[in-house]
Formats: structure tokens, sequence, C-alpha cells
């Protein structure tokens, strides 16, 4: 029978040479990225955002050494080996190109979406390569706890041939004021996490469909709320991604019953879980397998959530990439397929019609 500790639920850090330039001091950085570096002892050099103040704030609570001005600034600056943005889209590419001129510049964590067209994903992921510099992609769901050990299953092949599968979100997010800004919602900024896990889980699929409406509880304009996205993979797997951004009133008086919820099928088995995100709590895992459980439901317990310390995953793999030369994990060329199915994703919301990922080039 298979043994919860066989598992691997958080990566081991296997370097943390490079001096990190944090761009932003908003939610997800001061509380996500800064906690994680922390914990993981990688090396934070400097810190800028739009207002000066809101860096200083950040850098007197992590000890960083150096507050800059502008992010301009800060990515001028000799002693930074890798740039890590929390930036908003519209704003981020231009930032990355002008690390991509700096010569002490190693490699740059970006935020997902890389940006706002797949278009200009594929001009930066070009425009890396010229460079020679390392341009990696966010897509921190993959480090998520229970990911990371549903993955180790599928690859051990212990739920056998697999049939279907299932990311079942009921939560409200908390969308970031520059979303306002923009005409898409959902689908490029939470859906993006569920489609990029069911990518590294699955491969890429051959077509998804997606069917949407409004969500009453926003009230900014948006052409996607509510989404639900099913795909169709080469190997046969069949997965449905759901997005309830709205999940029911919430209102005093009113039990809250937000939740994620995930499951795969397969001839040999299931494996079955949660995201802890919306509760604050560890993500959770129980699979059965007729090949190494004898049929009985085993469930692996961890510690870590995917909020903060999923974070680590993210800039460790970065950090082994510029130390060993090889690709990250999280790369940009990879990040624009990712890109392409949310392109198709709204494609296929304009033309009420399956939409087929060789209709999108991303040559």
């Amino acid at each position: 029978m298979a043994q919860a500790q066989s598992f691997k639920p958080d990566v081991e850090v296997r370097c943390r040479d490079f001096t990190i330039g944090c761009i932003g001091a908003g939610m997800i950085m001061a509380e996500c990225h800064l906690a994680a570096y922390q914990e993981a002892d990688f090396k934070v050099g400097a810190i800028a955002s739009r207002t000066r103040a809101n860096a200083q704030k950040v850098a007197e609570r992590y000890g960083i050494p150096s507050v800059h001005d502008t992010p301009e600034a800060l990515i001028e600056d000799p002693s930074v080996e890798i740039i890590d943005l929390a930036f908003p889209p519209d704003q981020q590419p231009a930032l990355i190109r002008h690390a991509l001129t700096q010569p002490h510049i190693k490699a740059i964590l970006a935020q997902k979406p890389l940006a706002l067209s797949l278009d200009e994903a594929i001009k930066l992921r070009d425009e890396a390569k010229a460079a020679g510099k390392i341009l990696s992609v966010n897509q921190n769901m993959r480090y998520d706890q229970s990911i990371r050990v549903l993955k180790q299953i599928l690859d051990n092949r212990e739920l056998g041939e697999l049939i279907f599968a299932q990311i079942d979100m009921h939560a409200i997010p908390h969308w970031q004021t520059f979303l306002e800004d923009y005409d898409r919602l959902t689908l490029s900024n939470m859906s993006v996490h569920h489609l990029d896990a069911l990518r590294f889980l699955f491969g890429d699929p051959d077509e998804i469909t997606t069917l949407t409406r409004k969500d009453p509880r926003t009230k900014f304009d948006h052409s996607d709320g509510i989404t639900v996205s099913t795909l169709k993979f080469p190997s046969g797997v069949m997965a449905l991604s759901l997005e309830d951004v709205w999940s029911g009133p919430r209102e005093e008086g009113y039990e809250d019953d937000q939740h994620i919820r995930w499951r795969v099928e397969g001839t040999a088995g299931v494996a079955r879980g949660t995201i802890g995100w919306p509760t604050g709590a560890p993500s959770t895992l129980g699979y059965a397998s007729t090949r190494t459980t004898g049929g009985s439901w085993v469930e692996p317990k961890w510690e870590t959530m995917w909020f903060p310390h999923a974070f680590v995953g993210v800039m460790e793999q970065l950090q082994y990439a510029v130390k060993s030369g090889e690709p990250p994990a999280l790369s940009v060329a990879d990040n624009v397929k990712t890109m392409a199915l949310v392109e198709a994703g709204y494609k296929s919301i304009a033309e009420g019609r399956a939409v087929r990922l060789s209709e999108i080039p991303t040559n």
C-alpha cells in the first residue's frame, strides 16, 4: 500500500544564491511572495512599487535593505539579479522589456496573465529568447500541495488510464482594482490557474468549449463572470473547469460555504481533493487505487498551504534554472500555451462553439 510519506507536497530548495528585486507592494507580494521567500531564506535585496511609501512599509516588515523610488530604478540596480514582478498586466510588459536590456539581470519572474493579449505574450517570449534571459511566469497553482501530490500519483500511473477530471470552484475572488479597466475578467485572471493546472496534469488539450454569464456581485463591466469550460485531450481525457465567482449570497446571517474541489477518475482509481485558498487552510487529497492501495482510501497530510508556501516553489525553480542552465519549470514558452488556451476560451465564448487549439497560432 502507498504511504503518505512517499509523496513530496513541497519542493526541496536546491538554490538560494541570487539576489531578488521585488516590484510591487500589494497583497500578493506582501502576503505571499515575501512571506514564502522569508521562510525559504531567499535573498531579497530591494523593493519598489508605484508608491515609495508602500514599498517602504513592506521593506521594514521584511528587513529589505534597499527601497527604490521607481520600478525602473530597481531594475537598473546592479546588485539585483532576479526581478520579481507583481504588477498589472498592462504595465508588466514594459518593465520586462526594460529588464531584458540590463546586463546584470539574469532572470525575470512575471505575473499571470503575462500580458493582455496572446500576441504580446508571444512577443515577450521571443524577445527574452533573443536577449538570452530567463523569463518565467508565476503559475503558482502547480505548486499547490494537493496538485503536486496528484501529479506524482498520475506519474506513477496509480489511477490507470485517465478518463475524467474536474476543478469545481465556488468562491469569491478579490478582484484587484486595475481589473476594472479591462473587459476580460474571470477567464484571464482566475480560470487561468485551473486551465494551467489541467495542462500541467494532462498535457495540451485538443479543444475547449467555454460558456459564461456576468457575475451579479461584480459591479464594474465585464464580459466573463461565471465561466464553465470543457476540454478534450488527445489521450481521451475529458475535463471540466468551473469558476463560480458568485457562489451564492454573502450577507449577515448567511452561512458561508465557499470551496474549491477537484476530482480525477481513471480505470484503476479515483483521486479527489480540495484547494484550501478560500478558507485559509491546507489543501487536501485522498485517493483509492486498485493497483496500489487495495481499493482503500489513502489521505496524505501536510501543514503547508497554497498561499504562501507554493511561492517557494515558484522562485526556487527560477533560482535553480539560473544556477543549472536548465530551462525553468515555469517557462515563458510553456506559459504562452496556457495563454493560447485562455484565448481559445474567449473565442469559444464569442463564437458559441468548440475551438480547437490548432486555430490559435503561437509561432
